[in-house]
């Protein structure tokens, strides 16, 4: 998995009038759990956008006075007006501790339903997995060259792999549905 370097600074105060001051300087407050110690530490504003405002997953190595650490975000506090970001929540890896992660989904292939005048109608767009960091997909890869018009991919159909997904079994990925013209022709053909 793609991993995303930030640096960070620690923090001699924690409270609200020292996290003011930071958000005002352009700084985030942020806690990085699941070691020994909680460490308490600030990142500008700026190097956390990569990590934040994309639709792919990643690892980050947070670098907080030379000691890296390799984590990934946990929970983001925005603003409820304004969607500025307030607080971030990182959470430490270890390689032998499972985690869990919203992983994007990517179609591959082509769907033969869509082909003959089917739409495609994908209900997830990410799916809960958790395994080892190591076995950590970028994406979950989907194919819908099997699919035609009435056919539907669920969670279920994905099968085994070094990881597990934790959404409901039934839960559907995508489906082939009949367009308004599909359901037309059939109309016209059925009524000759």
């Amino acid at each position: 998995m793609k991993t995303i370097a930030i640096s960070g600074s620690p923090r001699e105060n924690v409270g609200k009038r020292d996290a003011k001051e930071l958000r005002y300087e352009g700084k985030v407050p942020a806690v990085l759990y699941g070691g020994k110690e909680q460490a308490h530490f600030a990142v500008v504003i700026t190097e956390l956008k990569d990590a934040i405002y994309t639709p792919e997953a990643n690892f980050l190595e947070i670098d907080i006075n030379g000691t890296k650490t390799k984590a990934i975000i946990k929970e983001l506090q925005f603003h409820p007006l304004t969607d500025v970001l307030l607080h971030v929540d990182f959470l430490q890896l270890f390689d032998d501790k499972e985690i869990v992660m919203e992983i994007p989904i990517k179609l591959t292939g082509t769907s033969p339903g869509v082909k003959m005048g089917g739409k495609l109608v994908q209900k997830l767009r990410k799916l809960r997995v958790r395994s080892f960091p190591k076995d950590m997909p970028q994406v979950v890869e989907v194919s819908i060259a099997k699919l035609e018009v009435g056919n539907l991919f669920r969670v279920r159909d994905l099968g085994e792999g070094v990881y597990t997904v934790t959404n409901t079994p039934e839960d559907t990925i995508v489906s082939v549905g009949m367009s308004r013209a599909l359901k037309q022709a059939e109309q016209q053909g059925g009524k000759k």
